[in-house]
């Protein structure tokens, strides 16, 4: 006797009617929704970084590892070259914040301003996010030959016409610096002025005319109208920034072609993380550093957002 193959329940039968009514369900639809971002958030994000605090605690060397307790983080306090690759990450962030937030935020209140054509606004803009566009390596490498210390670079060609001899940028920490938030400033300007245009556009036209009408001047709306009103936007792009310059790593690789620098003064909290754990294979040690790195992240921007109260319930 032939056997009898079992068939799919179909949407007549019970089970496809409890199927059916699953799938439809309005209270279990959102839950199917987000099912791919919780799934990629536990894959990629929490399973990694629980991995991590506990490869902070142990010495991995060769596949092996052993608990170490806190042996990681004391060795990092007592860490001549972390502190230096933390005093140049911070260094970095805060200087990329006091370039990156004011200029953009300028720049997008002259676009946003009534003033000259719609068609060379636009080509501003694009011609402003173009960078965001470019690979951090392609621009790396670009800023590299500009910053050469030789007299045929693009920036010493530029002083020379000035009468400066030229400069060995990549060479002394001031020269490096300046050479960071060039390719900083070029890369991410743009970016942030369209986070403030969206902000900017989000103001009702009504509030700048009632202040006119009282005769409010331009100075005064900005720092009256302007500024209160994309505070949320200046959180946002604040926020980012700060993760943004104290994580950053592929810029100072790509300018100073590989992970050393003369007398590390490019090397980032990230890059060490990544000499450490990558070039000498002690990944417990460079768990150590990325935990840390974490922990003061965190806490910048946790005290940053609760000083500007964010974490505050809106009043009805």
């Amino acid at each position: 006797m032939a056997q009898l193959q079992e068939r799919p329940a179909s949407p007549g039968t019970p089970l496809g009617h409890r199927l059916k009514g699953l799938l439809y369900s309005q209270r279990l639809a959102p839950y199917f929704f987000i099912a791919p971002f919780v799934i990629t958030l536990l894959a990629f994000w929490a399973v990694p970084l629980v991995r991590t605090f506990v490869m902070s605690t142990q010495s991995v060397m060769f596949g092996e590892a052993a608990f170490v307790g806190t042996d990681n983080f004391e060795r990092l306090w007592h860490d001549r070259i972390f502190w230096q690759a933390m005093y140049n990450s911070a260094r970095y962030m805060v200087l990329t914040l006091v370039i990156l937030i004011p200029v953009p935020l300028l720049l997008a209140v002259v676009i946003n301003a009534r003033l000259g054509s719609d068609r060379l606004k636009n080509l501003f803009k694009a011609s402003m996010f173009i960078p965001a566009l470019t690979s951090v390596v392609v621009a790396g490498i670009i800023f590299r030959l500009m910053f050469a210390e030789t007299s045929t670079g693009l920036v010493n060609q530029v002083i020379a016409w000035f009468g400066a001899d030229p400069v060995r940028w990549l060479r002394t920490d001031l020269g490096g610096l300046v050479a960071l938030l060039a390719l900083a400033t070029w890369r991410y300007t743009g970016v942030n002025i369209l986070y403030f245009l969206s902000g900017l556009q989000s103001i009702p036209d009504e509030l700048y005319e009632a202040a006119s009408i009282d005769g409010a001047g331009k100075l005064r709306q900005f720092f009256s109208i302007t500024l209160p009103n994309i505070k949320p936007t200046m959180v946002y792009v604040t926020t980012i920034s700060i993760y943004g310059g104290l994580a950053m790593f592929l810029e100072s690789f790509m300018l100073y072609a590989g992970n050393s620098s003369p007398n590390n003064q490019g090397l980032t909290v990230v890059g060490y993380l990544y000499r450490r754990g990558i070039e000498e294979n002690d990944l417990g040690y460079a768990s150590a550093v990325g935990v840390v790195l974490l922990v003061v992240i965190m806490a910048i921007n946790l005290t940053y957002l609760t000083l500007t109260g964010t974490f505050k319930k809106e009043s009805r």
